[in-house]
């Protein structure tokens, strides 16, 4: 009797454990075959207060663990500029590390993933070894948005090599001051420019499908990434370039100026916007509820999720913080959906859960703010694939990555001199001379070479810190085995006479630098640049490489200057700028920023009234190679001949050829 009781009681447990896990895997939230409509329908009604506030909470990982993400159902992690898990972290550190905080989010009661984010803003540039590509500035130069899409391809397989599935880019400032510190992370300074080049939003997410509704984030798979247009909007006009500053400008001007490349990227499926630090007209973007609510989300019919920047709604006080719970509630009012704490979560979570059970942040604001970051997660497939594997290990700093890279470097170098007359140009270089001095603290230098937002959020200084090529090094590659490469990092007028050098290239330019500490009134060159050019350049015929994030005071020297090349922010593959300097590719960069003659002019920009630049925004010279040139000039062959001169020409040195 006894044993039938049991064996009935047995059979009850076990009908009960069949109908949870029935019910479970009838869970509509997690079935891919549902609509996302449906599936979002699903799990926000199963959701607490605290679990919907979890979801817009966004953290440093520095600050989480996987208990954290667990009990406070956070929505997303970040690493800021260097926050890696260990030094020396190798890709297979970084999965582990974001499976295991992707586990805690896993076990809580409702499995909601996590999404985690990182500002691969060129490259994958927290990562030691990724490829790093040219600065923004430099790839508007090129004119190339099916580059600059290649660009987002190549960086979207890297930043999912290491298990993250979100990148903090592209930045869609149009920058109208030089003297911004962020100018380098801006396409240029002429709105259509910068809407050409959303294309790499296309290569970061993948192509949108046909049909696809007007605004619905959009990213196509497990090698994609989610994108975010930033930082909205008009955060490249404030006043004196100064960052974080206000922007005065008329409606009329920031819908035609600022706003457009938010059109396109919208179009193109933009998985979520960043808002700005700046304020407009004396209102915090933080705050803007009319922009971020009624244009950006109501007219713009934006589908995704609006985050904030780093601690971005503190600074909607002034001091920042210092009414915490008012920051919060203008914040999630304007309709930021995530925002980045990313430290004082408790804070956050307690002050927005005290400003909803008063209901003065209603119940639909925050359903609305679940609903949009829940959306992106359905959308990208972080439901059915929440962990990373090593599958694509071998795609950090990949080969062919870095290819890209250097054909970016090529078509982003613009021409300003060449040659103190026409009819005398300098370059291309010859390959072949006794002796070249390179000189300049830019040229072995793969730190500076790369900028800010590399390895350290403010960059870092020497060759020690991650893998590419220096200009120096590429230049060693280029020239002819039997021509000798004098390095002088700064030298002396007596050190250039007693040397026969055939001709010099000095290579000098700005210390990497990050949003504030890039701010600069004079924009000159630190020394001693300055002298390097007026000593090398004074005694033997120079080409001059700036290494800059935005034109640099350089009037002063172009008289005694015999070529001089903008190379902006190139990244680590270095050799891209030799593979130029000595004809093997052409210039063909044009400025995608006006170069100022004094800073007294700023800020200057093309169709301004008074525009009178050094170079104006377009200009870059050319040049062909030497087979273009001998064709050009029309020498007619037959095709034997031709095909045995090319094979000549592809031999030897280029050293004699020099190009207009």
């Amino acid at each position: 009797m006894i044993r039938l009781k049991m064996s009935y009681l047995g059979i009850i447990v076990l009908l009960s454990i069949l109908a949870v896990a029935a019910v479970a895997d009838d869970v509509i939230y997690k079935d891919p075959k549902q609509p996302i409509a449906a599936r979002l329908k699903d799990l926000l009604g199963r959701m607490t207060v605290e679990e919907k506030i979890g979801q817009m909470v966004q953290i440093e990982r520095i600050a989480a663990t996987p208990d954290i993400m667990k009990h406070y159902y956070i929505g997303s992690l970040l690493s800021g500029g260097g926050s890696v898990p260990n030094p020396h972290a190798t890709v297979t550190d970084w999965i582990n590390m974001v499976n295991e905080f992707q586990n805690g989010s896993l076990s809580s009661r409702l499995g909601i993933p996590m999404i985690y984010g990182i500002d691969a803003v060129h490259g994958h540039n927290n990562v030691i070894n990724a490829t790093i590509f040219p600065h923004n500035i430099g790839l508007g130069a090129t004119r190339d948005p099916d580059l600059v899409k290649r660009i987002g391809s190549a960086t979207a397989s890297e930043v999912r090599a290491t298990g993250i599935p979100y990148a903090f880019a592209p930045c869609i400032a149009v920058c109208r001051d030089p003297r911004w510190g962020r100018c380098y992370e801006s396409y240029g300074e002429d709105t259509k420019l910068v809407q050409s080049m959303t294309e790499i939003i296309l290569g970061l997410q993948g192509e949108i499908p046909k049909g696809s509704r007007l605004g619905v984030p959009y990213v196509a798979g497990k090698d994609k990434v989610a994108a975010c247009a930033k930082h909205f909007v008009a955060d490249g006009g404030t006043t004196h370039g100064i960052d974080e500053n206000n922007t005065v400008v008329s409606e009329q001007d920031m819908l035609k100026i600022h706003m457009p490349p938010y059109y396109d990227s919208i179009i193109k499926g933009v998985s979520t916007v960043m808002v700005s630090y700046s304020s407009l007209n004396g209102k915090r973007m933080h705050a803007n509820g009319d922009l971020i609510t009624g244009y950006l989300k109501d007219k713009l019919g934006f589908k995704g999720f609006v985050i904030s920047d780093w601690e971005g709604i503190d600074r909607i006080t002034s001091p920042p913080h210092s009414n915490y719970t008012y920051s919060v509630q203008a914040s999630i009012l304007a309709g930021i959906d995530m925002v980045m704490v990313p430290n004082n979560y408790i804070e956050f979570i307690n002050d927005l859960t005290l400003l909803v059970k008063s209901k003065i942040i209603p119940m639909e604001r925050i359903d609305d703010a679940v609903s949009r970051i829940l959306r992106v997660k359905f959308t990208m497939g972080l439901f059915e694939n929440p962990l990373a594997d090593y599958s694509m290990v071998n795609e950090v700093g990949s080969q062919a990555h870095r290819e890209i890279a250097r054909e970016a470097v090529r078509k982003s170098l613009v021409l300003l001199k060449n040659g103190k007359q026409v009819s005398d140009p300098i370059l291309p270089l010859p390959k072949m001379g006794s002796k070249i001095l390179v000189a300049g603290s830019h040229a072995d230098n793969l730190g500076y070479q790369c900028g800010g937002w590399t390895i350290g959020w403010q960059g870092f200084s020497g060759n020690g810190n991650t893998t590419g090529t220096t200009i120096l090094n590429g230049i060693k590659s280029a020239v002819d085995p039997s021509t000798e490469i004098t390095y002088m990092e700064n030298p002396n007028v007596e050190a250039i006479k007693s040397n026969n050098f055939s001709y010099a290239i000095v290579v000098v330019g700005e210390h990497p630098y990050t949003e504030m500490f890039g701010d600069s009134s004079n924009l000159t060159i630190p020394d001693p640049g300055p002298s390097v050019i007026t000593n090398v350049c004074g005694q033997l015929k120079c080409v001059v490489v700036i290494i800059s994030g935005r034109p640099v005071v350089i009037e002063p020297y172009m008289s005694v200057i015999d070529g001089l090349v903008a190379a902006w922010l190139p990244g680590t593959e270095g050799q891209g700028v030799a593979d130029v300097l000595f004809g093997d590719h052409e210039f063909t960069g044009k400025l995608s920023r006006t170069w100022f003659r004094t800073v007294d002019q700023l800020p200057m920009n093309i169709g301004d009234q008074n525009y009178n630049p050094l170079f104006p925004f377009g200009y870059g010279l050319t040049t062909k190679s030497a087979i273009e040139r001998s064709l050009s000039a029309g020498i007619a062959l037959r095709p034997f001949v031709l095909g045995i001169l090319v094979t000549l020409f592809m031999s030897l040195s280029l050293s004699h050829w020099y190009i207009a």
